[in-house]
């Protein structure tokens, strides 16, 4: 970790306003991640210095970028005057995201982690409607999310985006009949969740399922069906096309690592709060399909491979043909990459 040196990094806390009695001006903490994102992490940046909420302590970091991110957030914040006591620095080494988040979370030191990311935008409103919206619930809910605007890359907004309402799901039960769609980048966390299930297993590419089924088994999960992200097109988790098969297989690679990742956080989670067997019996398949791509790919030869493809039973067979044809001749899917090409190309 380095610290910014900045004089305007280590601010102090305002006073709490008179207004209002302390316990009802909780300090929360905005965790702003960010990770090769030098061309937009200014206006993110930006955005959370000007939350309206005080007490308010920013935590902006890093993830070992390999471009000028860093440089960008330390101008961003250089000279910042403001009444929020805001924090910059950087891992030396790539964490990911769950570790990341997770890393940030035991440094925060407010009763709810507003969740940030490098690409997008918080209305300076955000952290007010939240608070405002947790303390009318009496602090009882560990999760809130916002809804969303939907930002192209040039910074223009479009419709607002509406994540699944959460207010319904109640229970483990409610989360096993229909799990929802989810954009993390708007969630806003109590601490309690990381004092009752601990940081997050490395690993995972994305927190929002993870933290959303914490809530559900603890204080519970709310909507704020007010649009105060602004999501920018293009940012990370944007699917992305191939140019090769080996590009391809390696991101299967890689995302299926992410998603085995994600069932270990969630069956940990789930035997904390004491229904592991349930949990466990729900991920089986999604387990065995993520078990046999990793397997396969790691095979050593054809045998290998050939008896994978005949022995994994709790898997469809269209699948086990699919990955063993990536694994074993993966130049058969060549034409079908270099068509999509071509015909995007022809799109433009």
């Amino acid at each position: 970790m380095i610290d910014s040196p900045h004089p305007a990094t280590s601010a102090p806390l305002p006073p709490t306003p008179a207004v209002a009695p302390e316990r009802e001006r909780p300090l929360v903490s905005v965790l702003l991640i960010a990770y090769n994102q030098e061309r937009v992490i200014t206006d993110a940046v930006r955005s959370v210095l000007a939350q309206t909420w005080t007490p308010l302590e920013i935590i902006i970091s890093d993830d070992a970028s390999s471009d000028g991110t860093f440089t960008a957030i330390e101008a961003a914040v250089g000279g910042y005057g403001g009444p929020h006591r805001v924090t910059v620095r950087r891992n030396e080494v790539n964490q990911g995201i769950s570790a990341h988040l997770s890393q940030l979370a035991q440094m925060a030191k407010g009763e709810l982690l507003f969740v940030a990311a490098g690409d997008d935008v918080s209305l300076p409103s955000r952290c007010e409607r939240v608070v405002e919206h947790w303390l009318a619930h009496e602090r009882h809910p560990d999760l809130i999310a916002t809804d969303l605007i939907d930002m192209d890359a040039t910074g223009d907004v479009h419709a607002p985006i509406a994540p699944t309402e959460l207010d319904g799901y109640r229970n483990f039960d409610d989360w096993l009949a229909q799990r929802p769609w989810l954009v993390g980048a708007a969630h806003t966390w109590s601490r309690r969740l990381f004092e009752r299930f601990g940081p997050m297993l490395p690993g995972a590419a994305a927190e929002d399922q993870i933290m959303v089924l914490r809530a559900i088994l603890s204080g519970g999960a709310l909507s704020l069906r007010e649009p105060l992200v602004c999501r920018r097109r293009g940012g990370l988790s944007q699917k992305r096309s191939y140019r090769s098969v080996t590009e391809q297989i390696a991101r299967m690679k890689r995302n299926n690592r992410y998603e085995l990742a994600e069932l270990a956080q969630l069956q940990h989670d789930a035997d904390t709060a004491g229904v592991g067997a349930r949990m466990r019996e729900a991920l089986a398949p999604a387990l065995a399909r993520k078990q046999f791509i990793q397997a396969m790919f790691d095979a050593m030869g054809g045998a290998e491979r050939l008896a994978l493809l005949l022995r994994s039973d709790g898997v469809k067979p269209g699948l086990r043909i699919r990955i063993y044809l990536y694994a074993a001749c993966p130049g058969i899917y060549a034409p079908g990459i270099w068509i999509k090409r071509i015909a995007r190309r022809n799109r433009r």
